[in-house]
């Protein structure tokens, strides 16, 4: 199982860059870019919200489970652990 980051997926189909969301929520790029490329292990709810505030957008629309696929990254996604799920 797995839970995957669509934010390059909402950025573009708002026409807006990943620094200029990161200026608009008040975190760095860099943290953004590891939540982007699905790398996070975990994101605060006030951050969620904050990006779903100025995407206009909800929740689901950034964050997809899919059941039983691999873990981003191509390896197999750990048996109980979550490690490499986003927790909030």
């Amino acid at each position: 199982m797995g839970i995957y980051v669509n934010l390059d997926i909402v950025l573009v189909r708002r026409k807006m860059k990943l620094t200029d969301l990161a200026e608009r929520v008040g975190i760095t790029v860099a943290n953004l870019s590891v939540l982007k490329q699905g790398r996070a292990r975990a994101i605060r709810f006030s951050t969620l919200d904050a990006i779903c505030r100025e995407l206009g957008c909800q929740p689901a629309d950034i964050l997809e489970y899919r059941p039983d696929a691999p873990a981003p990254g191509g390896a197999a996604a750990p048996a109980a652990s979550g490690s490499s799920e986003i927790q909030g």
